[in-house]
């Protein structure tokens, strides 16, 4: 009858958040706007803008115009989602190498390793990856590899809260930063137990059919005291949302 993270070993409290909302492939005229809302929604000190459109150029301007709506001191963490080939990747990454990005995140599919090793021996700016790896094993040969700069698994993927221990684990052992992937309230439990933890990525998305969301403010989504996971239905939310299969 205690918070999960307390049962694990460690405590409750904030984990540090990312705004992972928007900032998606959309007009370069609406991120700016949109740039701003995200931020406001929990004074948010790190934001998540997708890459990858059909121009470099037009890739430039979306991250000039975030930029600018934001300020320097926002942290941009860009995703193209594995969107590249390698050649694209290098080519675009070097060029985008100066922007002040604080990651790059998939440029290329998730298990071409020599490919991200590549990349993280080449470039500047940090390689991310992770939330495609499905057990902790994968992980391991990453890192092994020297296959990107930080790690972010995605709980379900890695199978729960054993596999993200053992992973973390392996990413505590090499000195690598590991943040989450998805399943914000879920995740932040976990965070907090881990070594080399790094950044929680925040959707709001199941905010509909939670009775209680967890408490966001300062760049930070915090652990509530409750048992378990802390997550309390919102009965109504749920049946508004059934889907009868």
């Amino acid at each position: 009858n205690m918070p999960l993270a307390v049962f694990l070993g460690g405590s409750i409290g904030p984990v540090p958040a990312y705004n992972s909302n928007g900032l998606w492939l959309t007009e370069v005229a609406t991120l700016a706007e949109e740039a701003r809302a995200l931020v406001d929604e929990g004074r948010f000190k790190g934001l998540k803008l997708r890459l990858g459109r059909d121009r470099l150029g037009d890739d430039l301007e979306a991250i000039a115009a975030v930029r600018s709506a934001v300020g320097p001191d926002v942290k941009l963490m860009v995703d193209f989602n594995q969107g590249l080939s390698l050649g694209d990747a290098l080519h675009r990454c070097h060029a985008l190498d100066g922007e002040d990005l604080y990651w790059f995140e998939e440029p290329i599919t998730y298990n071409n390793l020599a490919g991200y090793r590549q990349l993280t021996r080449e470039l500047n700016t940090p390689v991310q990856l992770g939330e495609n790896f499905y057990g902790p094993r994968s992980l391991y040969q990453a890192l092994g590899v020297g296959a990107g700069d930080y790690v972010m698994p995605d709980l379900m993927r890695i199978g729960g809260v054993t596999g993200w221990l053992r992973a973390a684990a392996i990413a505590g052992a090499a000195g690598i930063e590991m943040s989450s992937h998805l399943y914000p309230e879920f995740s932040a439990h976990l965070l907090r137990v881990t070594e080399t933890a790094h950044w929680l990525e925040w959707q709001d998305w199941a905010d509909p059919i939670l009775a209680a969301p967890f408490p966001l403010g300062d760049s930070c989504l915090s652990v509530p005291n409750r048992p378990g996971a802390g997550i309390e239905w919102n009965e109504i939310g749920v049946k508004r949302y059934l889907y009868d299969a």
